[in-house]
């Protein structure tokens, strides 16, 4: 039995490991795969991302049609997901350091996150330039099969997902930096 899961286990990587082959010719560029961003995968075709409202920090519903136009990269979070806590910061220095009218990092808390939750976190880490936008009942992020977080999703200028990376990152690193002023400068 214990032979059979291992063989199992190896097939599944393995298909994994093929599926997760980047589509794109940027994607392929062992130079700006590096570290953590070998866990990005690309899409060969952009897919679709519902219209699914969530709230800014007032309480009023907004959509990622507000984005449009910009290359985003939207992480999904929790205040009480260690992994997503820890990866703030740099998705904050990111956006200090590449934001623009072409880049925005969106970060929507998903789930049950109190806005004094987020607030005494943002205020405690110093995280000043990204949005306290919330998801609470979970609407975007099933709508766009995030069953795990930390989750970030890339969207090209049309809105549509063109990549995703499942799990933490380091965010501000010189390989996420070039990696990201790459897919900006590939989606003008």
């Amino acid at each position: 039995m214990t032979f059979l899961k291992t063989l199992l286990c190896a097939v599944l990587y393995t298909v994994v490991i093929l599926s997760a082959t980047p589509g794109t010719a940027m994607a392929r560029d062992i130079a700006l795969r590096a570290g953590d961003m070998r866990k990005l995968v690309f899409h060969e075709n952009p897919q679709a991302v519902p219209d699914v409202p969530f709230w800014d920090e007032s309480g009023q519903d907004i959509t990622l049609d507000r984005y449009k136009g910009k290359v985003v990269l939207l992480n999904f979070w929790a205040t009480w997901c260690a992994p997503c806590r820890h990866e703030m910061p740099a998705l904050n220095a990111l956006q200090q350091e590449i934001g623009s009218d072409a880049f925005q990092v969106v970060t929507i808390a998903t789930g049950r996150n109190p806005p004094p939750a987020i607030a005494r976190f943002f205020a405690k880490e110093s995280i000043n330039a990204l949005p306290k936008y919330r998801d609470p009942k979970q609407a975007l992020a099933r709508g766009m099969a995030v069953f795990g977080l930390p989750m970030t999703v890339i969207l090209n200028r049309d809105g549509q997902e063109i990549a995703r990376l499942r799990g933490a990152a380091e965010w501000f690193t010189p390989e996420a930096i070039n990696l990201m002023r790459a897919v900006i400068g590939a989606e003008r």
